[in-house]
């Protein structure tokens, strides 16, 4: 008997000004009519360590394993997964095909188990291009780095 999860919409953005600098991420999810938005950052940081983490703060969010549409305007988050590239780096041992190491290593093995847990679709989006969710992941990262630059 097959069970049927939840279906959740995640949308993520994150960025660093400069990059590497203050970072920030937001993330939102909607599930139904339910609607719940995260933000955070991180005082030294990069811009694809911030996309990165906000997929990750999605994904952690989610008391039971879902089905999921991931949408983000990061190329490195959602090529890394759909096109294998994320399996790959396992299999050499964190290397990536040029046998250099894989940055944010930390990161990518704290979403391996998330991946594993949910049923994850990953869709990009252009950035910037008026699609509203999106739109508020980047005023949610904006927000985050603007209080880490007034807390210092």
């Amino acid at each position: 008997m097959s069970v049927i999860k939840d279906e959740v919409t995640i949308y993520t953005d994150g960025g660093a000004q400069p990059n590497p600098g203050v970072g920030g991420y937001g993330v939102v999810l909607m599930m139904g009519s339910h609607r719940k938005e995260i933000s955070g950052g991180e005082p030294k940081t990069t811009n694809n360590r911030m996309e990165l983490t906000a997929a990750i703060i999605g994904l952690e969010a989610l008391t039971r394993s879902c089905t999921v549409n991931l949408y983000s305007d990061s190329k490195y988050v959602v090529d890394s997964i759909e096109k294998g590239w994320l399996q790959g780096w396992q299999k050499r041992n964190w290397k990536k095909a040029d046998k250099k190491p894989v940055e944010n290593q930390d990161l990518w093995q704290k979403m391996l188990p998330l991946l594993e847990s949910h049923d994850v679709t990953l869709h990009w989006v252009k950035g910037h291009a008026g699609i509203p969710e999106n739109e508020r992941c980047d005023e949610l990262a904006n927000e985050a780095i603007a209080k880490i630059r007034t807390q210092r």
